[in-house]
């Protein structure tokens, strides 16, 4: 289970520096937010790309790992309710990721999946 938490940790943080690099101006549009916008995101998208890396995703890895027992934060969800929203969730993503027709996007399906799967092993370690 702490394996799963510890590799689920490291995607979502390769996943905050792709959207880091968005909100700088990174010109990888195509590799995000449905492909729509190729080269430098408008932006709006960059906001959100920055609040994605700053706030979502460093906040989804310590629920991940507060559930796992390897940090212990309080106010933290640490259940395998929020576990399993999550796995459904990054389901979601990895079946948006692979019906985007942006072929970049698509790169983003096996990391969504395989936070997804890290996820149920550790709601159904709980």
């Amino acid at each position: 289970m702490q394996f799963a938490a510890v590799a689920a940790a490291v995607l979502l943080g390769v996943v905050a520096l792709f959207q880091a690099s968005l909100a700088f101006g990174a010109p990888l549009g195509t590799a995000a937010w449905g492909g729509r916008h190729p080269g430098v995101l408008p932006k709006r998208f960059r906001v959100a790309s920055g609040i994605a890396a700053v706030v979502i995703y460093p906040v989804i890895a310590a629920i991940v790992l507060n559930a796992a027992g390897i940090i212990d934060v309080e106010w933290l969800p640490a259940g395998t309710g929020i576990m399993w929203l999550l796995v459904g969730l990054f389901t979601l993503g990895t079946i948006a990721n692979l019906a985007s027709r942006s072929q970049p996007e698509r790169v983003w399906a096996p990391v969504s999946a395989a936070i997804a799967i890290c996820c149920a092993t550790i709601a159904a370690g709980l």
